[in-house]
């Protein structure tokens, strides 16, 4: 007994687990962050990667430059030895080592080492560039995604408002039609009973006709304009729904030209489906903005990268002075001689070695003075491009921050302005359901109220996108 309530617990608890998994990881499979799309953008975009191996390259650079110039070996074989008083001379072999002045295969390393550190730099800006885009695309998706949903609600409220007036046109023409009948009526039995009375009042009795049927007449006109009224009223309804779903036409092909452009920043097919959610939430920054100030001018990739090319460049300014010394080489020379039996001398077929030193003659010095000259004029371009960036860099703050505070009073202010209009909204719908509202009134304040609605959710696009384009120029990486 007790093995079978076991039984029945595993398989309780099995299907138990099978459920959650059918029910709840599609789901999570199906929501992905921002966060994955961002490292999926690093890992696969076509810019980093190129910048990666421009990285890569510049580091491959390093050793190339700070190794030794490759020795020179030459070989010469007699095909007849040449006779010499200690033999025959076979084969005469040279190896020969040269070696710049001093410090400069240092400097040329370091020149090197600090042109590969601006090269990772150019990578950071690329990939801080990327995560940008990506992110200001990502919000410019729900954005359009919030909106559409946005104005299909309202599509909805204007179908209700539709039917609403719809009932109030067919209970006015039923009443008007009502109406119209016992006035029919009433000017019959007025006619009937005047007719012995005709005979002796004559022309008379048209004239007390008259007014019944003028008052009869009237009526009918009365009922005529309100159904008029209230069909013109299921017209205009219909052209705002007719606006409307134009604009959600619109903004989906929106939609499909954003999603093929954040695609393409993750390298993929551009109809591949973005999985986000369809509400913008106001992101933070999370630092206050002097810190964001400081914080940009000493982390910000772009003026790290010139100021290592302008260490490099001073480098390469020690490298070209020290290169119009001397080079010098060392090396050997060995002489290969067979005995000769004509000689009796003692070094008979003994070999030669004899050690070399040679030294280079830099009297040109023409190159080397524009060489040193073109370090110095490079430089001063360097420190030239590092004040325009830094320029520009502090003035794209200020429009970042510029949009940063009118999203963030934007949306304060949409968001009040939003809830009083849905609440003016909903007491003129039901004023309008008790005949005491003008449908003018209505859709009056339904504009109001869907423009807020739709400046509510812009204004927090933007603000999203200004924390991301501080963060951006702050250097602070979303992903590491």
């Amino acid at each position: 007994m007790i093995t079978n309530r076991k039984n029945n617990r595993h398989k309780y608890t099995v299907a138990l687990i099978a459920t959650y998994l059918c029910l709840f990881l599609p789901a999570y499979s199906q929501s992905d962050s921002l966060a994955v799309y961002l490292d999926l953008a690093a890992r696969n975009n076509p810019g980093i990667v190129q910048k990666y191996n421009e990285y890569q390259a510049a580091l491959q650079k390093v050793p190339q430059v700070g190794s030794l110039p490759d020795p020179d070996l030459s070989i010469g074989i007699f095909l007849s030895p040449m006779e010499v008083l200690s033999g025959n001379q076979v084969a005469d072999i040279r190896l020969m080592q040269m070696f710049p002045w001093f410090g400069v295969l240092k400097s040329a390393k370091d020149e090197m080492s600090l042109m590969a550190k601006a090269k990772f730099e150019s990578l950071r800006e690329a990939k801080l560039q990327l995560f940008f885009d990506v992110q200001r695309t990502a919000y410019e998706y729900q954005r359009i995604r919030q909106n559409i949903s946005i104005s299909q609600r309202n599509v909805e409220l204007m179908r209700a408002i539709e039917r609403l007036t719809l009932v109030k046109f067919k209970s006015s023409s039923g009443s008007a039609a009502s109406t119209q009948s016992n006035s029919l009526k009433a000017n019959s039995s007025s006619a009937s009973a005047s007719g012995g009375m005709s005979s002796s009042m004559g022309g008379n009795s048209a004239n007390s006709a008259s007014p019944s049927t003028s008052s009869g007449m009237a009526s009918s006109s009365m009922g005529a304009s309100s159904g008029g009224s209230d069909l013109a009223d299921v017209y205009r309804i219909q052209i705002e729904i007719g606006d409307l779903e134009n604009s959600i036409s619109l903004l989906q092909n929106q939609s499909r030209t954003v999603t093929a452009k954040f695609n393409s920043y993750l390298n993929r097919s551009m109809e591949s489906a973005i999985f986000l959610s369809d509400t913008l939430v106001p992101d933070t920054l999370g630092i206050s903005l002097i810190a964001a100030s400081d914080s940009m001018l000493a982390n910000n990739p772009m003026l790290g990268m010139l100021s290592y090319e302008k260490q490099s460049l001073e480098a390469r300014k020690r490298m070209v002075s020290r290169m119009g010394y001397p080079m010098v080489g060392l090396g050997v020379n060995y002489t290969v001689i067979s005995k000769n039996p004509m000689s009796n001398s003692s070094m008979n077929g003994k070999d030669m070695l004899m050690p070399m030193v040679t030294v280079t003659l830099p009297i040109y010095r023409k190159k080397y003075r524009a060489m040193q000259a073109e370090a110095v004029f490079q430089q001063t371009a360097t420190e030239q491009s590092y004040s325009t960036a830094a320029n520009a860099l502090q003035t794209e703050y200020y429009e970042a921050m510029q949009l940063y505070q009118d999203a963030e009073r934007r949306i304060t202010l949409y968001k009040a302005q939003s809830a009083l209009a849905q609440r003016t909204l909903e007491i003129m719908v039901t004023r309008f359901s008790a005949s005491e509202s003008l449908l003018t009134d209505i859709l009056r304040v339904r504009l109001q109220t869907l423009d807020y609605e739709l400046k509510q959710v812009e204004a927090v696009a933007d603000y999203n996108t200004a924390t991301a384009w501080i963060k951006r120029l702050m250097a602070f990486s979303p992903i590491q």
